[in-house]
């Protein structure tokens, strides 16, 4: 079968070969892949900026059909519509495996970076992992579960109340998903970008983003300080991974507030402004990734309509054609890119 396959570390080294059709373990599901989403950490790895266990096809965001099941599989039968965990592999007896946090797992393998992932006609997954789609959910959305799920566990990380106002830094797809988020909570939501992030801007604008803001054209401060009666923000959640815009967010928040860093920083040194934090005392909490409890919850908002994942999609390619689909991305054309598998 074809697979988009990163082949050594460095910039490129991404392309399509012909592998094995891989074979299914007893506590394995195999899945036909019919969707895989294209996240921000595809591009840092064949970029070379990300590791990951080459030679490995990527691709952790996917949905598709159960072709053939292990032989320790019972909670599941061939047909089925499913999506899966990026959790290939898990130790198991640490203390956050025992607590369900495998996001924080030491030993943990993902699909897409150490394991074999979904830009492939098929993707083996763990049984634990994988979780069944609602009757009314289509693929496309539901290729999209992963991204959602981060974006649930970041928004688990903060107490969001009826009318408070939050801020969203940065219009990615996990921050309209994490402004969509908040929405649900009742909150008035604020999301920022830049001239550059026209696109992202307009579409948070379509999915009823209270305040919409193009920051080198208007006072984030000033719209957040108009809807506060001066006070701040009540909740920050910074998923641009942009040092300025961390300094930012702590600036725009009220006292006593919380803040979470989604976004992923380019460096592993930052200068950020602890002075805020002390004087505001501000609480300040970081989420990786996502885990198990927030799977059901990210499927049962989209089948209930609460988020529109689907509406981030804005282009669509075979994995053959995996240099378009970056320089949609990159050009700022594509807010989220889904690339089908081919024999």
């Amino acid at each position: 079968m074809k697979a988009l396959v990163k082949e050594a570390s460095g910039f490129g080294h991404l392309n399509v070969l012909d592998v094995e059709e891989p074979e299914v373990g007893a506590d394995e599901v195999k899945i036909l892949v019919k969707y895989a989403g294209v996240c921000g950490s595809d591009l840092h790895t064949y970029e070379g900026h990300y590791n990951v266990n080459v030679p490995v096809t990527l691709g952790h965001e996917f949905s598709g059909e159960i072709v053939a099941l292990g032989a320790n599989v019972q909670d599941f039968e061939v047909g089925e519509r499913v999506t899966s965990e990026t959790t290939f592999y898990i130790c198991g007896e640490c203390h956050y495996c025992k607590q369900g946090d495998y996001n924080l797992c030491q030993y943990r393998k993902g699909l897409g970076t150490q394991k074999n992932g979904g830009y492939a006609k098929y993707v083996i997954a763990r049984k634990d992992s994988v979780h069944r789609l609602p009757d009314n959910l289509d693929y496309l959305s539901a290729s999209l579960t992963e991204p959602l799920a981060c974006a649930h566990h970041a928004v688990s990380k903060a107490t969001i109340n009826k009318g408070d106002v939050v801020v969203v830094l940065g219009p990615g797809p996990i921050g309209l998903l994490t402004a969509q988020l908040a929405k649900t909570y009742g909150a008035r939501v604020v999301i920022t970008g830049l001239g550059q992030d026209h696109v992202r801007l307009e579409k948070a604008k379509e999915l009823g983003i209270d305040a919409v803001v193009n920051i080198e054209e208007q006072d984030v401060e000033t719209v957040v300080s108009d809807m506060t009666e001066g006070y701040g923000a009540d909740v920050m959640f910074e998923c641009s991974g942009a040092v300025p815009a961390a300094n930012l967010g702590l600036k725009l928040l009220a006292k006593k507030t919380h803040y979470v860093q989604v976004g992923i920083f380019p460096s592993e040194k930052v200068e950020i402004d602890f002075k805020q934090i002390i004087q505001k005392e501000i609480t300040v909490t970081g989420s990786r990734s996502q885990k198990p409890a927030d799977w059901e919850p990210s499927l049962h908002l989209m089948d209930t309509g609460r988020i529109n994942a689907k509406a981030l999609v804005t282009h669509q390619f075979t994995i053959h054609e995996w240099d378009a689909a970056y320089e949609a991305i990159k050009s700022g054309a594509a807010i989220k890119v889904a690339l089908t598998p081919q024999d």
